[in-house]
């Protein structure tokens, strides 16, 4: 007969101390909670059903000292069954606890799934008595010790990182120098191909799509597709066993702790893209798979007076009520989890606006943002938020507090329309390609607050940016109605793969234009995994049930293909060899440290600095943009401060050629040609200019120059 000891409140979950294991659930409205052990994954009913007695805080816990790690269990949770009071207890269904560390097994869709009757006419007041055991993830006991050495968070300076975002699977899947069975895997990532691209590329920081365990959705399984992407969070602390090449009992945790321990030898971070806005159980016709059926009330949103229906600020039925101070708990418990136990370095949280919201409105004053910046673990790690979401309101780019980065969406717009050849862009631009200080300064932050992307999981690849017209979404099953129609229009009427040079040069040149102007922006660039190797999804702009040769990525290089991967390399490698295209401050406008120049200049063709009026000019689609190196207010270890090689950049987005009159601020100035978009610029590589020669800039091209002095100046 199994000993049963009271056990202790906390902390949440299922621990091993050595000699036992201590399981605790925190449910405020239940009546009752039993324990449920079982021998293997798909078992149809427990080998124990232990009923929890002891309730200390409406936290329900329990100690058995018999049990080990690699232990599968769930939880049976009583209570009323009233889904227009909010509560929809159901103990016939067993249900994940929300702080387990591993999962085992999958969902097996079937109607027992649901806590009410499908096709009963009262919908979900029903009550469905049918056990769903057989076809639940069971949590698993996992043993949390783990051979880290010296490994620590590498807490990489914001102003050098370069963001890489990447899905676990579909970035080893069909890789051939990763063996077979790593493909897809924490372990794949993991292995001398992958680091050594990610090293080669340059990159510090990789953003991991959604690894918290998450649901597959039924719908999607009937029509034979997937929850590719994963935001569809179910297990908060459980990284997915679908990424792990033993599935058995837990094992994948330890793949995924090698994976961060070698990827930080590398000196590359790994952030972690986070869905603590809503779970995978969807609105109220959705199943009963954990937090549901162990307080609904209490960790979610619903809707008012009609607590049958949930708040919807996602757009995927149910919001996360972190109103709630236990539910505020598991997310910040979660968080430390991944830092602490797991060394992630940081978070990118997906809808973030909606953690922030308080009744309605989103309030960055909210218990969310001060827990966190009140936290010893959490405030020193890197936070990203994904500054909207979908309810009024919600689109809060620039409003995200001190300590907090933002994936920076009018970046992205503004950026797209430029190249595009759109007018009156030339002022928003300067402001994009600074830092955004009219977004983020106001608040006392500085440019890092920005992250700069043009394109991301969501949406068009930067190759189907410049290939397609419109989204091409048919594979999805929804009548190409899904997606946004963020069609960038570029490719003059050609739709997808052509042989006219042409257009190929053309939508080159875009790529590169763009991936410049991300690069050496002033900020936190963010690269979309395969961007660098001209992925494709063949215009599909929302692939995320698309778990197949679409998505992944294909590493059979053409000669285009290694071209743009060693332009995209370079870049990186410009960007980290020159502290004047990362600031750490907003420029100025104004002259530094004694210097002649200002820090910043915007010219003209003709090599005089744009007016007032030029500025607001409809018409204006080119410009130039003087760095200087000797005027960075910053400075180094040692007070000194730091100068750099000043450039200058040259744009053109206009359909002709412009001719440039480079700058000469004195007698005898030089320009050293360092890139050029344009199909040419091999030629202009390397070139001298002298100050006041013109300069021929083609038609929607971009091109870097560096100032040559004769003597520099640097801190001794």
């Amino acid at each position: 007969m199994m000993r049963i000891w009271p056990g202790r409140s906390y902390p949440l979950g299922a621990t091993w101390d050595g000699e036992g294991v201590n399981f605790s659930l925190f449910s405020e409205n239940a009546t009752g909670v039993d324990l449920c052990l079982f021998e293997h994954a798909r078992a149809e009913k427990e080998s124990h059903r232990i009923a929890v007695e002891e309730r200390t805080d409406q936290v329900w816990h329990v100690y058995l000292p018999e049990v080990r790690p690699g232990q599968l269990y769930g939880y049976r949770v009583s209570g009323p069954y009233e889904p227009e009071a909010g509560q929809r207890f159901n103990s016939a269904k067993l249900l994940i606890d929300p702080y387990a560390k591993a999962l085992s097994g999958s969902i097996e869709w079937s109607d027992a799934m649901f806590g009410y009757r499908i096709g009963d006419p009262s919908a979900d007041l029903s009550k469905d008595d049918r056990d769903n055991a057989a076809s639940v993830p069971k949590s698993v006991v996992i043993e949390q010790a783990f051979t880290w050495g010296d490994d620590r968070l590498l807490r990489t300076p914001w102003d050098r990182t370069v963001i890489y975002e990447l899905h676990v699977k579909g970035f080893t899947f069909r890789q051939p120098d990763v063996s077979e069975n790593l493909r897809g895997t924490y372990a794949g990532l993991a292995t001398p191909a992958s680091i050594d691209y990610l090293r080669t590329l340059g990159v510090t920081a990789v953003e991991l799509l959604p690894v918290h365990y998450f649901v597959r959705d039924q719908h999607l399984q009937e029509r034979g597709l997937t929850n590719y992407w994963g935001y569809n969070s179910i297990g908060f602390f459980a990284p997915d066993n679908g990424y792990g090449v033993s599935t058995y009992r837990g094992d994948h945790v330890n793949e995924f702790k090698t994976m961060v321990k070698t990827l930080h030898s590398a000196g590359i971070e790994v952030i972690l893209d986070v869905v603590y806005n809503h779970t995978g159980e969807g609105n109220q016709l959705g199943p009963t798979l954990s937090f549901r059926g162990i307080d609904n009330a209490v960790y979610y949103r619903l809707g008012g007076d009609k607590y049958r229906y949930y708040m919807d600020y996602t757009g995927t039925g149910n919001t996360l009520n972190v109103r709630h101070p236990r539910t505020l708990q598991l997310i910040m418990d979660s968080l430390r989890y991944w830092v602490t136990d797991m060394h992630v370095d940081g978070f990118r949280f997906d809808l973030a606006s909606s953690l922030a919201r308080e009744l309605h409105s989103v309030d960055r004053l909210s218990a969310f943002f001060d827990t966190i910046q009140q936290d010893p673990v959490l405030s020193e790690v890197k936070l990203i938020a994904e500054p909207w979401d979908l309810g009024e309101g919600g689109y809060q780019v620039g409003n995200f507090p001190a300590g907090w980065a933002e994936w920076n969406g009018k970046y992205r717009d503004t950026v797209r329309r430029y190249w595009r050849g759109d007018g009156g862009q030339v002022a928003e631009v300067a402001y994009r390609l600074t830092g955004s200080s009219d977004l983020y300064e106001p608040g006392g932050r500085r440019p890092h607050a920005s992250i700069n992307f043009v394109t991301a999981h969501d949406g068009f690849t930067l190759n189907d940016l410049v290939s397609y017209n419109q989204k091409h979404n048919e594979a999805n099953g929804e009548e190409n109605r899904d997606g946004t129609d963020d069609n960038f229009s570029c490719n003059y009427g050609v739709e997808g793969p052509t042989d006219d040079p042409a257009i190929n040069e053309l939508r080159e040149r875009q790529k590169r234009n763009m991936l410049v102007t991300m690069l050496l922006s002033q900020g936190v660039p963010m690269l979309c995994g395969g961007d660098e190797i001209s992925r494709t999804q063949r215009g599909n702009n929302n692939a995320y049930c698309q778990d197949n040769e679409l998505t992944w990525f294909d590493w059979k290089f053409t000669r285009q293909t290694h071209v743009l991967l060693n332009f995209t390399r370079d870049l990186i490698a410009l960007r980290r060899a020159h502290p004047v295209f990362r600031r750490r401050r907003f420029f100025q406008g104004s002259r530094l440290h004694g210097s002649a120049v200002k820090d910043i200049a915007w010219l003209r063709p003709d090599g005089k600095e744009m007016t007032e009026e030029e500025w607001t000019t409809g018409s204006v689609r080119y410009f130039g943009m003087r760095l200087a190196g000797d005027a960075i207010e910053e400075m180094d270890g040692k007070g000194h401060p730091i100068f750099d090689d000043t450039f200058l950049v040259l744009m053109n987005a206009h359909h002709e050629c412009v001719t440039f009159v480079l700058p000469a601020h004195r007698r005898g100035v030089r320009w050293e040609g360092v890139l050029d978009t344009a199909a040419d610029s091999s030629k202009k590589r390397g070139s001298i200019f002298k100050g006041g020669q013109p300069y021929q800039l083609e038609a929607r091209s971009l091109a870097v120059l560096r100032l040559l002095v004769k003597e520099k100046k640097f801190p001794t």
